[in-house]
């Protein structure tokens, strides 16, 4: 029997003109603006995004770039919450192109305070980036 799933949010763009180089495929660092959307929209489902967005700075990004993208390609960004620590979320993150994963990885990200220091989650931060338990 599976478990509650994580929070996850999944955003379906076009691979824009802009995105890709001079190769004719896409941009690496296209790759994390498409984390950054599915991200935001991951969070504003949850009610943190205007309490945490830009009090989240990523402290590591790591992606495997599997398959190719070109302009005009249709593709989702998936993102989901795979921990959450004291002051971190980690989340998972795949693009993906019909059935064909074409990225993927995990972002770490640490919430902060006004002066850039990490801070921890509150009670309720937690329990929504957590989801549901079984």
């Amino acid at each position: 029997m599976d478990g509650p799933k994580p929070p996850s949010a999944t955003v379906r763009r076009l691979v824009e003109w802009a995105d890709t180089d001079a190769s004719g495929h896409y941009h690496y660092a296209t790759a994390l603006r498409l984390f950054e959307a599915a991200e935001s929209d991951l969070l504003d489902r949850l009610g943190l995004l205007h309490d945490v967005y830009g009090r989240l700075p990523r402290a590591h990004v790591a992606f495997d770039y599997r398959r190719v993208l070109w302009f005009r390609d249709d593709v989702e960004a998936s993102v989901s919450v795979a921990e959450v620590g004291r002051t971190s979320v980690t989340y998972g993150f795949e693009i993906a192109r019909g059935d064909e994963v074409c990225v993927r990885g995990r972002v770490v990200a640490v919430l902060v305070d006004a002066d850039g220091k990490p801070a921890p989650w509150g009670q309720r931060e937690r329990d929504l980036l957590a989801g549901p338990r079984a």
